[in-house]
């Protein structure tokens, strides 16, 4: 066999089947659906099992969703010795470092490690404990 010899085999391709197109057609009128009743309408409701009750109504609801709750993107104060010393940390040079993947609602700086450089730390908010390691390190905490 040759590459100019290749062929497609015989039914694997197919011609779509326009439906609604003319009698002559084959399924031109009810397009192929039948007449009247459920499948013949365009659509059935998403969801719907017949009049039994759905599945999302028999589950049971559990918990409370805050529609206004901000999600902190948190960041430990260990990982800040990662910027040189002077260095001034903004949300920005954050992101831009890798260290933070998206700010939406803004940043939290948590106590967990030891801060061995001083730095001025720019964020959202900051835990008791990460306040007083930037403090301790001869740093500045500054609440955007």
């Amino acid at each position: 066999m040759k590459l100019h010899e290749l062929q497609a085999s015989e039914g694997a391709r197919h011609v779509r089947n326009r439906v609604g197109r003319g009698t002559s057609s084959g399924n031109g009128k009810t397009s192929g659906r039948g007449q009247k009743g459920q499948k013949a309408r365009s659509k059935v409701r998403l969801g719907f099992e017949g009049g039994q009750m759905p599945l999302f109504r028999r589950m049971p609801k559990r918990g409370f969703n805050n529609i206004n709750r901000k999600e902190y993107a948190i960041l430990n104060v260990e990982t800040l010795n990662k910027f040189e010393d002077g260095a001034e940390v903004t949300p920005v040079l954050l992101v831009e470092s890798g260290l933070v993947k998206n700010a939406n609602d803004g940043i939290k700086i948590l106590g967990n490690g030891e801060l061995t450089k001083k730095l001025t730390v720019k964020a959202n908010k900051f835990s008791a404990s990460a306040k007083a390691a930037i403090e301790a390190a001869g740093g500045q905490t500054e609440v955007i």
